[in-house]
This record gives C-alpha cells, sequence and structure tokens, in this order.
C-alpha cells in the first residue's frame, strides 16, 4: 500500500474514533482528603468519547476540586458535577471564609475554569450511546424528613443523637444567607423544580439523567450500620421526580453504599467510592477507581421485568 493511502486509511480511523459515540459513566464520593483517593484519582484511563458524572463529596478544599477536574477533563469528553455536603464545608482553618451560597459559587467557579456542567448550567443533550437524553446535575440539599413517622420535626435531632449519631454538616455546612439548611433546602428544591420542569416541556420525548447527590427517594437510604443518619440523606419533596421529570436514569452518591435499583421505569444508580476503609476489599481484589466507574449509558439493553427488578448490591463496583 503505498504512502498517500495509508496516510488517509490512518486519518479516516482517526476520524471515526473523534466521532464514534461515546458512553456515559458516573462516580462519587471521591474524598479526596484522603491520599489514597487522591492517589486513586490518578489512575483514571483517559476515555475520550466518554462523559462522567460526578455526584459530589469531592473533598472539602478548592484544590479537592482542582485536581479532580483536572483530572476528569483530561480523560473525559464531557463532565458533570453536582455538589455533595463536603464540597459546601467551611472548615475553622478556611481562610477564605465562603459560607452556604457564596461557597457554592466558588464551587461552580472552579468547575467553569474547566469546562465542568454544572446545577448552574443549561441541561446538555447527551448524543451518545443510550441517547438522546438530557443531562440534569442537580443540588437540592436535605430537610430532615428522612425519619419515622411518629417522630416531630423539633424532635428529629435529638432522636438521632440518641445513638449517638450527628452529621459534621451540623457545624462545618452554613446555610447562609438562609436562617436554616432547612430554608435553603426548600427554595434549592423549588428552583429545580422549575428547571426540571422547564427542560421537559422544551424537550418533549427525551428522557432525563438526574444526578444529584443525595438520593431522591427514602426508600433507597439503607443504612444498616447508622439507620438515624437519614436525616441528613435528603428530602421527601424529590419522592416522585423520576416520574414527574422523565428519568431514564437517576444517579446519586452520598450513603457510601453501591447498589442499583430499579423504581417504575426508572434505573437508580449509588456509585460511591467512600472512604479508603470502605472500599479496601475492593483494592484487596486488585480492583481500582476505573472498575468501580458505574456505567450510565446505554446501560441494560431493556427494563428488566417486575420479579427481576431486586437491588443489586455492588461490592465491588
Amino acid at each position: 500500500m503505498d504512502p498517500e493511502t495509508i496516510a488517509s486509511a490512518v486519518a479516516a480511523s482517526q476520524t471515526d474514533v473523534a466521532e464514534r459515540p461515546g458512553r456515559l459513566w458516573a462516580i462519587s464520593d471521591l474524598h479526596l482528603s484522603y491520599p489514597t483517593n487522591r492517589d486513586e484519582l490518578q489512575k483514571l484511563k483517559p476515555r475520550p468519547n466518554d462523559g462522567l458524572i460526578i455526584c459530589g463529596d469531592v473533598g472539602e478544599r478548592p484544590e479537592h476540586l482542582h485536581t479532580a477536574f483536572k483530572c476528569a477533563t483530561d480523560c473525559f469528553r464531557h463532565v458533570f458535577w453536582a455538589p455533595g455536603n463536603h464540597e459546601l464545608y467551611t472548615p475553622p482553618t478556611d481562610k477564605a471564609g465562603f459560607k452556604g451560597e457564596q461557597k457554592y459559587e466558588q464551587c461552580v467557579a472552579i468547575a467553569r475554569e474547566y469546562g465542568v456542567k454544572t446545577p448552574e448550567d443549561d441541561y446538555m443533550l447527551w448524543q451518545g450511546e443510550g441517547g438522546p437524553c438530557l443531562i440534569a446535575p442537580i443540588f437540592t440539599l436535605y430537610d430532615y424528613s428522612f425519619r419515622p413517622a411518629d417522630i416531630k420535626f423539633e424532635d428529629a435531632l435529638d432522636w438521632a443523637r440518641e445513638q449517638e449519631i450527628e452529621a459534621t454538616d451540623e457545624h462545618l455546612l452554613h446555610p447562609d444567607p438562609w436562617p436554616s439548611r432547612q430554608d435553603w433546602c426548600e427554595a434549592l428544591v423549588a428552583r429545580t423544580e422549575r428547571k426540571l420542569e422547564a427542560a421537559v416541556a422544551a424537550n418533549p420525548g427525551i428522557k432525563l439523567i438526574i444526578a444529584g447527590h443525595w438520593p431522591l427517594r427514602e426508600d433507597l437510604v439503607h443504612l444498616p450500620m447508622i439507620p438515624r443518619f437519614s436525616l441528613w440523606c435528603g428530602t421527601k419533596k424529590t419522592e416522585d421526580w423520576h416520574n414527574r421529570f422523565s428519568a431514564k436514569v437517576v444517579v446519586s452518591g452520598h450513603l457510601h453504599i453501591r447498589r442499583t435499583d430499579w423504581k417504575d421505569n426508572t434505573r437508580f444508580e449509588e456509585c460511591s467510592l467512600g472512604y479508603p476503609r470502605q472500599w479496601q476489599h475492593c483494592m484487596d481484589q486488585g480492583l481500582e477507581i476505573n472498575d468501580l466507574l458505574r456505567e450510565i449509558l446505554p446501560g441494560p439493553p431493556e427494563i428488566p421485568p417486575l420479579d427481576q427488578r431486586a437491588t443489586v448490591w455492588r461490592k465491588y463496583g
């Protein structure tokens, strides 16, 4: 084969690779304050046609976000991020002193330095494998409504503290300028509802990928060791969002318990990495971060029948 023909074939091959529809992956709870997790993030392999959703709890400091977004955008064509509680922490050592909405805005500004899509950006139409779908990063927070019916709101914190459970959020996640995190949550939920409603109305027939840190539904919160931590795990106001807003997949983190569930005809994916001790069993099996990315799209080719929709506990990924 002559050199000109070879060059033409190589160029055609490269064009085919560049234009090939990509897959969409997700991971959450990277917790880059831990050196083990920081080292692990550097092992991300390039997937130049793919997208990655990061569902919060990257870390507590701006440098954690810079590290995560740099690694992710170096490896993936599109990156999406929704905040977790840890990004919103204001430690006593934080010299900038940003709190509440200001801290969130700081995180959004860092994401935009790298072209990462946030809940503040327009939802992107995913045209890769499993598409078309709108990818909708969301920020909703929590309001202590994930509690037993006989526990009043005003008694919720005492109820959790009876078992020596209290989230660090109570000390480091400030709601400023809102009076409380519950008030902030209410405002965030109302704002997100309006945005989702508008997206569905403007894109009839297009399914959504809803990606946020906190689970949308209370029945997806299974914390056998610390059940009363449910207070800090979401809000009942989002329970029907998967149906109201035509979600194909709902992606979340926060629980550090990887699982796949089906509710109605929507797939729910909890895709946490977690603290090193929580995924040590994966490392012991020779697995690393690339093995723990969760495939969101294309996903399963068909919705399973009702009798095959039991929770899949994903011990190894």
